[in-house]
Parts: structure tokens; sequence; C-alpha cells
């Protein structure tokens, strides 16, 4: 993109906020919520580079900033950016509901884009139909899209607002209310955030030259039994759980629980199988931690979650 000082780079975080960075200092801007498209769009067509975090499952405010991003390159004729957050649940397969299983690992090396265009076809989900919307935007405008599409995210972050996942902390929550662990079924992934904006910043060095492009976020696998079996282990040595045997419930009883009582994203969330290999990211030279970091991370995630209960 030529002089990095003139760099304008604008980050979205939850409803309310976006933090415009001009390098050095944050310079946050107001709206009411996802849905002030205006705002939005006006705000992404001051900037080159938009990195997504709000929400992966709201089509609208990925459309608006893909949009003002397009006014942006056409004023400036520079190459322009968006940098997007969405989950592996897009790729999940769905076992209970219709007996679909996806037995394939998955590399990002290969048309994800077309697979994603299949799987919606069979059954529209609304994180994997923002993913698709901000493709086809991208496309028509002649924004370059990068989707970083992360599996369960695990650890704590260091940033200035919520420093933890959704995933373990919910069962963690879950589990304390009913004492014992159910079952279905950050650092690291903030680094290659800042590695993915590095090779941007170097023309898109050693990314993939395609207008879209995927990119996993897994560092390895798990079974959701094991998760809870962790999860158990650790409310029992904190003296909150009574067994560290995970109790079994069915989907139903999961999406009342734990997904507002969606069938679908209970089942896609915490009972599907979703296998990935983060090829584009190991080649960038992203380094994730080891199976270590994962074994210790369920009693540390469990003792904050239980203060912030308290």
């Amino acid at each position: 993109m030529g002089d990095t000082a003139d760099l304008k780079l604008l980050l979205t975080g939850a409803s309310g906020y976006m933090s415009a960075f001009p390098i050095f200092g944050v310079d946050p801007i107001l709206f009411k919520d996802l849905d002030d498209s205006e705002t939005i769009t006006k705000a992404a067509s001051e900037h080159d580079i938009v990195i997504h975090t709000a929400s992966g499952f709201h089509s609208g405010s990925a459309k608006a900033l893909i949009l003002g991003l397009g006014e942006r390159k056409r004023s400036t004729g520079k190459d322009i950016y968006y940098i997007h957050s969405s989950g592996t649940s897009n790729v999940a397969d769905t076992p209970i509901t219709r007996e679909y299983l996806e037995s394939r690992v998955l590399s990002d090396k290969t048309d994800i884009y077309s697979y994603l265009q299949q799987r919606e076809l069979c059954e529209p989900y609304a994180q994997r139909t923002t993913d698709l919307v901000v493709v086809e935007t991208g496309k028509k405008v002649g924004v370059k899209t990068y989707i970083l599409m992360s599996p369960t995210i695990y650890g704590f972050g260091t940033g200035l607002f919520n420093d933890q996942s959704i995933q373990i902390p919910q069962l963690i929550r879950n589990a304390i209310k009913n004492r014992y662990s159910e079952v279905v079924h950050i650092a690291d992934l903030a680094e290659l955030y800042a590695l993915v904006l590095a090779r941007v910043l170097e023309g898109s060095a050693g990314l993939p030259s395609r207008e879209e492009v995927v990119i996993f976020t897994g560092t390895g696998t798990y079974r959701w039994k094991d998760m809870a079996a962790r999860i158990g282990r650790a409310g029992v040595q904190l003296g909150v759980l009574e067994s560290p045997e995970p109790k079994s419930i069915n989907l139903k009883e999961t999406a009342d629980k734990l997904a507002g009582g969606s069938l679908q994203l209970a089942e896609l969330g915490f009972a599907s199988n979703s296998r990935t290999r983060a090829n584009i990211a190991k080649d960038l030279g992203w380094k994730p931690k080891t199976e270590a970091d994962w074994e210790k991370n369920f009693l540390e995630e469990f003792t904050v979650v239980l203060e912030k209960s308290l």
C-alpha cells in the first residue's frame, strides 16, 4: 500500500463503537448498533483497511463496511482490504438433525468458497450467509476480502474489552448452574490477525492472490466429550461440581440451555464435527501454542468464570 504512515485502519468491536487507528492512538467512532448502516459505511469509506470483529452473524454490517471501503477505493484508486472474523461452524456437519457427516479434514488451500456455497444451498446459516455476502460484495466493489474462520477459541485475550471467548465459558457457566458438566457432542488468534495485517501492508506478500481468501485458524482437534470431561475435572478440583463425569443431554436441552432455543445453533456450535487445517496461516509463519496450553486452560478459565459469577 505504499507509505504505511498514511494508513487508516478501522477496527469494529462490540455494538456501539468502532476504533480508528491512524497507527498511533485510538479515535473511537460511536454508532447506534450494527444496523446503523449509514454511520458504518461512512466510517469505512474513510479508511483503507477494516478488521471486523463485532459479529460474524450480521450480514448488514459486513456489507455496509465493504460498500464503504468500495467508496474509498473509487476515491483513492488504492488497493483496499477487509478482514472478517468467522467460525468453522460454517463447515460443521449436522449429524443429529440431518444425519450428515463430514469425514474430510478441510484445507484452506482448497476452494472453501464453493464449499460454503454448496452447504448454504442445503441449509442457510446466518454466519455462513454473512461470509458469502462478504465475498460477493467484495468482488462487486473491488475490495479484497480475508475471512479468518476459527474453531473453538480458548484462553484469555489481552485487549481492552472482552478477554474471554464464547463456547468454553458458556459451558462452564452451564456446569456451575447444573453442578455437573454436560455434553452433546485468544492470544494465538490475535497474533494471526496481526500477521495477516502485516502481510497486507507488504502488498499481500505470501497471501493467496485470489480476491477472496478463507484462512482457517485451528491448532488441533478434540472431542466434545473430552472437553466436557476436562471442564468436569476442573470443576471438581475447585469444589464446585459434584462429579467429573459429563452428563449426556439431548439436542433440545442443549438448545434451551446454550443456544437460545435454536436447534441449528446448538448442533453446529456444540454437537458437530468440523476439522480443518490452517495451511495458509502456517505458510505465513504463524506458530500457535502447544497442546499443553489447551490442557491447562480449563482450570484457569473455570476459576475466572467462577469468580465473575460470585
